[in-house]
């Protein structure tokens, strides 16, 4: 069955997921700020519309995909989402956010009489591209029914997490491994460098042994080993260092506001955060490699 999507923020995410809902049959209305994401999106067969409310009046479902949860809560109310929508509208926040601001978010569409579920994603912008994103959902086992067919036509897997909230703690908790281990990847391969043992020896061990983990296998921080990896691009992000701190910043949070001792976490999310304010904008998050080598000197 198809529907009609109202598709908020159409940028390097937003932008391939909706064209997908188009592929799958979908008639997607679409919205953004930025006119060439508009324009662009618009290519791929996406309705552009004036404005977030022109989208959602005439939608079964409203999928949002915005920088910050403060973005999503003043579009859901001052900027009058809920009231151009009809009763009862599905609504799919696919960011990533604060889990406290995706509670408040589900409280505040339920109050207004339509229906939540948190969905952020994980793939990057390869998976978006490629319809192979995880989907991790958090809300009634009713709308993630609901929601399946669309998450299913954006995404290669969806898992209901539980209650509202949950597709939030299960992405910072997954990135905060993500970040963990790239930066024990990165570690190793500086440890070889020292030693005289060259990245692709390392690679052929560690990628068939105790050490293997994506972070080595598919986005491999050194080049040579994994050709379509960002360090063979000059670390042109498939998951932007920046987003990685923004990722773990709102772990830390959560760390912090649960009393939960991770000190690798809070470790992890320093070091990305000084590493996106810096060097790293603009750069995969795998570049942090070239912060951990001595006066950070020795090219990838």
């Amino acid at each position: 069955m198809t529907s009609t999507v109202a598709f908020i923020g159409l940028g390097h995410m937003g932008g391939p997921m909706a064209a997908n809902l188009v592929k799958a049959g979908h008639r997607v209305l679409g919205f953004d700020l930025v006119p060439d994401q508009l324009a662009a999106a618009a290519a791929a067969g996406v309705e552009p519309v004036s404005s977030a409310a022109d989208a959602a009046t005439p939608a079964d479902v409203v999928i949002t995909m915005l920088p910050a949860g403060r973005h999503v809560l003043a579009l859901y109310g001052e900027e009058g989402l809920f009231a151009a929508a009809r009763p009862g509208t599905l609504f799919i926040d696919c960011s990533t956010i604060d889990v406290a601001d995706a509670r408040t978010a589900h409280e505040a569409v339920a109050a207004a009489g339509h229906r939540a579920l948190d969905a952020p994603v994980s793939g990057g912008v390869v998976g978006a591209e490629a319809g192979t994103l995880t989907f991790m959902a958090g809300g009634g086992a009713a709308e993630f029914g609901a929601a399946q067919p669309l998450l299913d036509a954006m995404g290669r897997k969806a898992v209901h997490c539980g209650t509202a909230g949950a597709g939030q703690a299960a992405k910072i908790c997954n990135n905060m491994i993500l970040a963990i281990s790239m930066i024990g990847v990165s570690e190793a391969f500086v440890l070889a460098e020292s030693l005289g043992l060259d990245h692709q020896a390392l690679y052929d061990v560690a990628s068939t042994a105790s050490g293997q983990c994506w972070a080595l296998t598919v986005n491999c921080p050194v080049p040579g080993p994994v050709p379509t990896s960002p360090a063979d691009h000059d670390y042109r992000p498939g998951f932007a260092a920046l987003l990685m701190a923004k990722d773990l910043g709102l772990a830390a949070n959560a760390l912090r506001a649960g009393g939960v001792d991770a000190p690798l976490g809070l470790k992890a999310a320093e070091m990305y955060a000084a590493f996106a304010a810096g060097e790293g904008a603009g750069l995969d998050f795998s570049a942090i490699v070239r912060t951990l080598r001595p006066q950070n000197g020795t090219p990838a």
